[in-house]
């Protein structure tokens, strides 16, 4: 038995829940498929939304389902296996159910790849972390590292010494030649002290990061680890409707328009669906524009439908 709904929103975390609360309070039949993988879910903590500032991620999530639910909106936990796309959207999902919208919204995020360094993956989000905006301040004045992926971790390392004067470069996959002139004068300026060679692990000690092991044997002590995963589109979906993908130096990415209609019509991306850099109230924000932007452009279809007859 297919089931039908108005729209329905790929993606139950903060962009999914911001437009499908949104689409419930102005009336419209809503479903929001949810697989429960957040990004955000190593992290005690999100920091930088005005209001929520600390709030535990799962705990804002789980806020947004009741709020989402006052109105009418059906929530599953499911994913998506096949879509097709006719006269409306016919959806398969994993657990055998059939469902049918009128427009999509895709809020399916992206995936964080570790560099494979033994320790990071298990304290990601602890005391190794990726994104001083996120963790900067709880951490600051700490001794910090920064593991060199590519030439442009440079950036990382330099943006981190505004929150600790302890900073340590470890090169890694980088070799010295790599670095530009501008950057190694840079580092230099910002005082952070750069260590070639490869890293091997993290020293642990009483479950905290204590330092830094290189292949050699050598040590350096560490309070806190910054990273630089790499970021990997969940645009599956949107490739199977055969949405234009941009590609960027943090993956390819739906083309879209300023309300995060993508070049399918009919289909709408929000969050890190459609971008690297969406923090949590960016999610928010393309989540309640997209929600909008559907209801206002269904309810003048229907009205030019309603002409015609």
């Amino acid at each position: 038995m297919t089931e039908t709904y108005e729209v329905i929103v790929v993606g139950g975390g903060t962009a999914g829940l911001s437009a499908a609360l949104v689409l419930g309070r102005a009336r419209r039949r809503t479903l929001v498929v949810d697989a429960g993988e957040p990004r955000n879910a190593p992290a005690a903590h999100m920091q930088g939304y005005l209001s929520r500032d600390g709030m535990p991620p799962a705990e804002f999530l789980a806020i947004g389902r009741e709020e989402i639910a006052q109105y009418g909106v059906e929530l599953v936990r499911d994913t998506v296996v096949d879509v097709t796309k006719g006269e409306d959207f016919a959806m398969e999902l994993a657990s055998g159910r059939t469902v049918r919208a009128r427009r999509l919204v895709v809020t399916t995020g992206l995936k964080d790849e570790l560099p494979t360094v033994p320790g990071v993956a298990e304290r990601f989000g602890r005391d190794v972390l990726h994104c001083p905006y996120c963790h900067g301040w709880e951490v600051r004045d700490q001794a910090f590292g920064v593991l060199a992926t590519s030439p442009n971790s440079v950036h990382q390392a330099l943006i981190v010494t505004q929150w600790s004067k302890d900073v340590t470069f470890f090169l890694h996959e980088v070799a010295e030649d790599d670095l530009t002139d501008d950057d190694l004068r840079r580092l230099a300026a910002a005082g952070v002290d750069v260590v070639p060679g490869q890293v091997a692990g993290l020293v642990v000690e009483d479950d905290r990061l204590t330092g830094v092991r290189l292949a050699d044997g050598t040590a350096h002590a560490r309070e806190v680890l910054f990273v630089a995963p790499r970021a990997v589109p969940q645009t599956g979906l949107l490739q199977r409707l055969g949405a234009e993908l941009n590609e960027t130096p943090f993956g390819a990415y739906p083309v879209v328009d300023a309300t995060g209609l993508t070049t399918v019509p009919g289909v709408w991306a929000a969050g890190n669906a459609m971008g690297f850099s969406e923090q949590v109230v960016n999610a928010a924000s393309g989540g309640y524009r997209a929600g909008a932007t559907i209801n206002g452009e269904l309810l003048m279809t229907d009205l030019d439908a309603a002409m015609r007859v």
